[in-house]
């Protein structure tokens, strides 16, 4: 199975410079596309790290774009009501044909990301259930038939129009590396999706990964190997690195780097193929890029190395 590519729009980086206008990302998108990425992400975070809406700038993307996948790096469900998100997804999928891809998590423990979900009326501590049985009442909606369903949320033969153009909904790849999230990810999702760690744990657990999904009954060659990671370009190793430490706590804000910089990279572009490498050869099919520097750069650069890399 050949390698694909998907490329993080910098939402969260126009907010934090200044520019939040949104025709420079769409313009992105298309420049992705033309060059041949198989996907475009956007992140999600309401007030912890300010940024574009996901399902609304991706339904702008796929007005702009015929080919690719779009998808969310990662969506945070628990902080949606799931009736209104499956409407939204449902559209979304159709408006574009059938190219959404819902990548999706709970957040990191940090007060900032706690603050966010006490301003969107969700307890924190209960995110996991909330996003779990979120997460089953879309795919109740997406099937099509009426639902009723009594828990957190109380529907009576509810039905949405449309469903998604996908039947059943999109694909779901779950977030996160906690050994929780593994079990998530191969229990119930359709791919596995971190944002670390380094290519040798990264390939230790998504073994782990594969053998809870063959116990649960599921087929492991059916789920998505995907990793999220950050690059920083340049033939100038120490440019490279400093431009990378300076990305990640202007993006991060004043905190521990250490988990974020283990999924990425500072140095030059054929080291970032050889790097890019060690998780290729650990069994990953499906690298999602988000760029320190200059993108419309990064993009060609990326696109160059793409047939170096392990197939």
């Amino acid at each position: 199975m050949s390698l694909r590519m998907g490329y993080l729009l910098p939402t969260r980086e126009s907010v934090m410079e200044g520019r939040p206008d949104g025709e420079p990302l769409l313009r992105l998108a298309e420049r992705a596309e033309e060059l041949g990425y198989d996907s475009v992400w956007v992140g999600d975070s309401l007030l912890a790290r300010p940024r574009h809406e996901p399902i609304t700038l991706l339904a702008g993307v796929a007005g702009r774009t015929k080919r690719v996948k779009l998808g969310t790096a990662v969506l945070l469900p628990a902080l949606r009501n799931p009736v209104l998100l499956a409407h939204q997804v449902a559209t979304l999928d159709q408006v574009s044909s059938g190219r959404v891809i819902l990548g999706i998590g709970i957040a990191s423990d940090v007060p900032s990301i706690r603050a966010e979900f006490r301003a969107a009326g969700v307890p924190f501590e209960k995110r996991v259930g909330t996003m779990m049985e979120g997460m089953r009442l879309c795919k109740a909606f997406w099937s099509g038939k009426p639902v009723d369903w009594d828990g957190r949320w109380h529907v009576e033969k509810g039905v949405i129009g449309p469903t998604p153009y996908q039947p059943g909904g999109p694909p779901i790849w779950g977030g996160g590396s906690a050994p929780k999230a593994l079990e998530r990810a191969a229990h119930h999702f359709d791919g596995w999706f971190p944002g670390g760690p380094d290519a040798k744990r990264w390939g230790e657990q998504w073994r782990q990964v594969q053998a809870l999904a063959r116990d649960a009954g599921r087929n492991p060659d059916t789920l998505e190997a995907a990793i999220y990671l950050t690059l920083a370009i340049d033939e100038n190793a120490e440019r490279a690195s400093q431009r990378l430490h300076e990305f990640l706590r202007a993006y991060y804000g004043p905190r521990d780097l250490t988990k974020q910089l283990e999924a990425s990279f500072a140095g030059s572009a054929s080291a970032a193929a050889e790097w890019l490498n060690g998780y290729a050869e650990e069994g990953a099919r499906y690298f999602v890029l988000r760029f320190a520097g200059d993108h419309e750069r990064l993009l060609e650069r990326m696109a160059k190395l793409r047939e170096s890399l392990s197939a």
